[in-house]
């Protein structure tokens, strides 16, 4: 899934209004009597809703918003992704992009990749993110080793990297929170 926060035209006047809704007309809802459909329905909602929340120009409001999003947005993959929240000097929004896709235990992530797209949008700082289909929360040292590399690559043109977070369908780790960064 490849999902473009530059294009929000899916955002309908349903999701506006759940935004801006002060009840929760969704809190009887019970996941395991969903349909495969119905799931599938809501997760479409759910990533609309954050797109429209995240969307470009917005600031991201906290650490949880970024990590509910990212969850929603990765967590189900079955190849390994390894992406970025490119945002302005105000930490506002500019784009999330998929760059490097791997398989099922792995991607390589190439710096000058990142650097390069870093440049073309103009991003004042990135927040990382990739998932771990294994459902394992944990950096590896390669995470860890990668990391270390895209943070000295983008200081070089001042960039500076707010967050790398590693999903999976069940959480998410920081390595902000973590001290890693």
């Amino acid at each position: 899934m490849n999902f473009d926060l530059n294009n929000c035209s899916g955002v309908n006047a349903n999701i506006l209004k759940l935004v801006e809704s002060e009840e929760d007309r969704f809190s009887q809802i019970v996941i395991s009597e969903l349909s495969e459909i119905e799931q599938t329905s809501l997760l479409k909602v759910a990533l609309e809703l954050l797109a429209y929340k995240n969307q470009p120009g917005t600031h991201l409001t906290s650490p949880a918003d970024t990590r509910a999003y990212l969850q929603i947005y990765l967590g189900e993959h079955r190849i390994e992704v390894f992406g970025c929240l490119f945002l302005d000097n105000k930490h506002r929004v500019i784009a999330t992009e998929e760059l490097f896709h791997g398989t099922i235990d792995g991607a390589s992530v190439y710096p000058r990749g990142v650097v390069e797209r870093t440049l073309l949008l103009n991003a004042a700082a990135v927040i990382f993110f990739h998932n771990h289909p294994s459902g394992t929360m944990e950096p590896s040292h390669s995470d860890i080793a990668i990391t270390k590399r895209l943070i000295n690559a983008l200081a070089t043109i001042d960039v500076r990297v707010l967050d790398h977070y590693i999903v999976s369908a069940t959480g998410s780790m920081s390595f902000s929170e973590r001290g890693l960064i």
